[in-house]
């Protein structure tokens, strides 16, 4: 195994061992051996940041570093074969080559093409590999070469590069000399240059490899692409420099004290000053002096200690200068004192019991994949402030190193995972129990690189007070390897506790993880699970999963963490969709998933899980559940009191505004502000200003948590959580409307009001024409429903095979009954004549096996009121249908909709907790989310009434009925059908409806996962007894 050399103080460098590095030469043929990923490169250390001077750290800008991102000169291979041999040798001109820029990965700047796999390996079909081996036909190798002087200010110094991300092998020569090599795609590879450098121009090549042996523990759920995707720099140390820093802030058990501990690596002889600083005052000041490695510790007493309610952060400045007293340095750092630990076999912050309210995060951006810009990394940290996410798991990689320091800075907790997963190795062979091919496993051979990436993530990230949990990789099974990773952890970070799930398929070392981790269990079987052992905390390092419209009875999961102490939270997956701006045949952009880029093998649209959508990176209709769900108030609001239950840890309630909303019918009486301040973990109930209403209406009480003040994340105001009631008083019944006058004729029946006629057709089965103001409204009969689009949780559960005959029933349904002959009387609708109204009643007949019908009744009054009624009675063998309610067609131009019901995202039987009863409108097409694949969408539930009017407000009024109560509703610009058939929104037709469905109910999302797990019982339809759902619509 060839493995970095120490990279010690300057003066112990040896002159033998320069003379030996300036005769090595690169072999290819060693990508193929697990043994060989670091060569000639710098030791791993702290990411810490140091300046010349205070104005430079004031500004931000350290003359110790210069960029070298940019635009580098590039040749492109389909595999090593076809780079051009010698490209790195100082005579060689590259300078007519094409430009790339750095940092990109290829596949985003024109070669080679992105690749979406899951679990299966991108090579998989095309060679056949066991792991280690590489694939030769196609493995593409990007050539770079850029030309620079050394700046001014690095003359005479020692000169180092760094890449900080490189995927997945880089080779990397100076003026024709080999300066070493290094895989791990995720963290930076640091080597120095100084003693291959010359006056004037430089010649720096590297040689990027897609796929080395490390490939095969990089098969993470993702994009696969390859190059120089993060930045490059080249730097310099002063005489007297801090190589690398570990910092400690814990306090002890009273947490009335802590312990500060400071262990620098020094290159040569000088000494500190070091300053404590927070809220403007300084707490410490002392000056040590430096020499190799030195421990220092201090005691503080009283500290601020940091969580995510409270990121409290000191102000750390040590000042590094020579033994003369010559300032060499300057190096800020954010210091976090908390103690995180397990007691009494419970994860505890500080010393109270943490709950993860956690998401998984890919790091990845529609426009540039891999290489996220500050914009796009702060616009997630923000988002998830504002909705109640504590925590995030770094999947299943280390991140670029700012995301670290703004977890910090806002106040969230990290699992920090490492760069580990070899998925695709071990998914059959759990199985077969053929483990020869499972990677690390137990093999001697890959033990070095594992160690040496746990290592790598742990030296540059061990001073983020955010990190609480380091986490060795993801779904790579389990044995003695992954152990030893763990054990790294154990020995070199007694202050963190350690993660990893793939125990689970392995219980060999079950030690490797502190934590039982499991990815997707149910509610059920988590809590069988704690009833057998709970020997360790538990947490779903994986759940939820939000592919598509899912997310359904993610409550389950999150009250649990209220009832069992051992269920400590989870990670929903994940954040983003992994989608990429392409442009359809027409020029049009699209958001496009695996498969869209013509790659093979792919898992098609799997690449998208997100709670935020791609592209601009906006929250999902999901996130209005996962907000309230990870609420840290819980108002149990009645009509004249509220129950607050304060689940922050930290926090006192009085630091929040307390709101409480008084509506009726949808519209605000009066909103009054409520003074609370309970404690943390504790409860009060408090009488609201105001009691039980009198008056006949429907109210709803609102109470409300708003932010006093403005903080980094939001505005004052924003509301962080919130609790609803809703009653009613009861009033004197309407008066009934008045009378119709009915017309028979042969084909059709016509019934007449004030301002409006209603048309059926005997002919053609249904209601052909509403008329109301001299317009006709009706585009096409309206039809019973039972159908939606499946969402990729049915695809992902064979729903569309297991309630088939449903969508042929929606499709096929006809009032012509083939049995009876298809022109008979039979086929006539029933005309019932009442004192104020007529009924016109049809049945459908459905083709199903065995043979079904439902009835749709017409009951037509004086006020233009159209009350229908679909009745089914259920034929046992069809059981249930995803939706029982009846679909309409609408001229497009009625583009409107505004609903009294549950909004303002939208909301299913089963995802609607994070929702408020109120009036809320918008568009037809903004009800269509922006899933990756169409499906169903938009629906609105527990509604009152809707409408959906034109420009100038005239439309359709669509309301429930009083018996029926709420009703589910739903206004788009497509049926279920063309939603169905269309793969990507481009493929949608144009729009000419606005299509329209009321009804009784429709089964929940589901989410528990996508492949597999269905909608839970609780959330289908109900088809024991007879069907009945009515409400009633009314021309505007």
């Amino acid at each position: 195994m060839i493995i970095a050399q120490k990279t010690k103080d300057p003066a112990e460098k040896t002159e033998s061992a320069g003379q030996e590095e300036k005769m090595k030469k690169f072999d290819h043929s060693l990508l193929k051996d697990p043994r060989y990923f670091s060569d000639g490169r710098m030791d791993a250390h702290s990411d810490h940041t140091y300046y010349r001077c205070e104005e430079e750290r004031e500004d931000g800008k350290t003359s110790f570093r210069h960029s070298l991102n940019g635009l580098w000169k590039f040749h492109y291979a389909r595999n090593y074969a076809s780079a051009i041999p010698g490209f790195e040798e100082e005579a060689y001109s590259c300078k007519d080559w094409e430009d790339i820029y750095v940092p990109a990965h290829i596949q985003m700047e024109g070669y080679d093409a992105p690749q979406y796999a899951n679990v299966q390996y991108p090579w998989e079909g095309h060679e056949e590999l066991h792991p280690g081996q590489i694939p030769e036909r196609f493995n593409p190798v990007a050539s770079y070469v850029r030309y620079f002087h050394v700046p001014e200010s690095m003359k005479g110094k020692r000169v180092f590069v760094s890449f900080q991300g490189a995927e997945s092998g880089l080779a990397l020569w100076l003026n024709g000399k080999f300066v070493g090599y290094s895989e791990d795609s995720f963290t930076p590879s640091e080597f120095e240059l100084t003693e291959y450098l010359k006056d004037g121009e430089n010649k720096l090549a590297a040689q990027v490899f897609k796929w080395t042996a490390s490939s095969w523990c990089e098969d993470q759920d993702f994009y696969r692409f390859s190059g120089i995707y993060r930045d490059v720099y080249l730097f310099t140390v002063p005489d007297v420099h801090v190589y690398d820093l570990r910092i400690r802030a814990i306090p002890d058990e009273t947490l009335k004290k802590a312990e500060l501990e400071i262990v620098t690596s020094t290159w040569g002889k000088g000494k500190m000053k070091l300053t404590l600083s927070g809220k403007g005052e300084i707490l410490l000041q002392e000056e040590r002096s430096l020499n190799g490695e030195d421990t220092c510790t201090w005691e503080i007493q009283d500290p601020l200690l940091w969580s995510a309610e409270e990121p409290n952060l000191y102000d750390l400045e040590l000042e590094i200068s020579d033994e003369s007293g010559k300032l060499q340095e300057i190096i800020p750092e954010k210091v976090g004192f908390r103690r995180f630990e397990m007691k009494d076999g419970i994860m505890t912050l500080n010393g109270k019991r943490i709950v993860f309210k956690g998401v998984n995060r890919h790091e990845f951006s529609s426009v540039t994949g891999r290489h996220v810009s500050r914009e796009e990394l702060l616009k997630d940290i923000v988002t998830m402030k504002q909705n109640n996410i504590n925590a995030i798991r770094t999947c299943h990689y280390p991140d670029a190193s700012p995301i670290y320091r703004l977890c910090d800075e806002y106040g969230i907790y990290m699992i920090a995972e490492n760069n580990l997963e070899s998925h695709g190795t071990w998914d059959i062979a759990e199985f077969t129990g053929d483990h020869t091919d499972i990677v690390p496993h137990n093999k001697p051979e890959w033990l070095g690189m594992m160690l040496d990436r746990v290592n790598s993530m742990y030296q540059r990230d061990k001073n983020h007070p955010a990190i609480l949990i380091w986490s060795c990789g993801n779904e790579s099974f389990g044995g003695k390897d992954i152990f030893e990773m763990s054990e790294f952890y154990h020995k070199n970070d007694p202050t963190r506790l350690v993660h990893y799930e793939g125990v689970f398929h392995d219980r060999s070392y079950n030690a490797t993880s502190d934590m039982e981790s499991q990815m997707y269990p149910s509610v059920e079987a988590i809590r069988e699970f704690l009833a057998k052992d709970d020997s360790k905390p538990f947490i779903c390092c994986e759940y939820t999963h939000a592919m598509g419209n899912s997310c359904g009875a993610m409550h389950k999961y999150t009250d649990l963490t209220d009832t069992e102490p051992k269920y400590q939270g989870g990670f929903i997956w994940d954040y983003i969709d992994q989608s990429i701006y392409k442009k359809d045949r027409y020029g049009k952009e699209f958001q496009a998933y695996g498969g869209d880029f013509g790659e093979r093998p792919t898992d098609y649209n799997f690449s998208g899980n997100g709670i935020a959508y791609g592209g601009y990176r906006d929250a999902s209709p999901k996130m209005q559940e996962v907000k309230f769900n990870y609420q840290n108030i819980t108002a149990q609001v009645s009509e004249d009191s509220v129950k607050i239950i304060n689940k922050n840890l930290f926090v006192n309630t009085d630091i929040f505004r307390c709101e409480v909303t008084l509506a009726k019918n949808g519209h605000v009486l009066r909103t009054e502000t409520l003074d609370t301040a309970v404690e943390p973990l504790s409860q009060q109930t408090y009488r609201l200003p105001f009691g039980k209403q009198q008056r006949p209406g429907e109210y709803t009480v609102t109470v409300a948590f708003l932010l006093r003040k403005k903080t980094l994340w939001a505005e004052a105001g924003h509301e962080v959580a919130f609790g609803q009631y809703v009653y009613q008083v009861e009033g004197s019944p309407e008066a009934p409307a008045c009378g119709v006058e009915l017309v028979r004729s042969l084909h059709n029946i016509g019934v007449r009001g004030e301002n409006f006629e209603v048309l059926f057709s005997v002919l053609n089965g249904g209601l052909v024409s509403y008329k109301y103001a001299g317009r006709e409204m009706i585009e096409a009969i309206p039809k019973p429903n039972f159908w939606r689009a499946p969402t990729d949780n049915d695809c992902g559960s064979l729903m569309q095979m297991r309630y088939a005959q449903w969508k042929i029933a929606s499709m096929y349904a006809s009032h012509k009954d083939y049995r009876k002959g298809m022109y008979g009387p039979a086929n006539a609708p029933e005309t019932t004549v009442h004192e104020n109204s007529v009924e016109v009643a049809f049945t459908y007949i459905l083709p199903t096996t065995p043979a079904s019908e439902c009835r749709l009744a017409y009951e037509v009054t004086g006020d233009g009121r159209v009350k229908t009624t679909l009745t089914y009675d259920p034929v046992k063998e069809l059981g249930d249908m995803p939706e029982f309610g009846v679909l309409f067609k609408f001229n497009a131009d009625y583009d409107h909709v505004q609903w009294y019901g549950l909004g303002p995202a939208e909301t299913y039987a089963d995802r609607k907790h994070g929702a408020k009863l109120g009036i809320y409108e918008n568009l037809v097409t903004d009800n269509m989310a922006r899933y990756l694949v169409p499906q169903e969408c938009g629906n609105k539930e527990e509604v009152r009434w809707a409408k959906i009017t034109d420009r100038k407000g005239r439309g359709m009024l669509f309301e429930m009925d009083k018996e029926n109560g709420p009703m589910m509703f739903s206004a788009l610009p497509y049926t279920p059908h063309e939603m169905e058939n269309a793969m990507h929104p481009y493929e949608l037709p144009a729009i000419h409806y606005t299509v329209v469905r009321a009804a009784k109910a429709q089964m929940g999302v589901g989410g528990d996962d996508s492949w597999g797990a269905r909608t839970h019982p609780e959330y289908l339809l109900d088809t024991n007894g007879k069907m009945k759902f009515s409400f009633a619509f009314k021309g505007l």
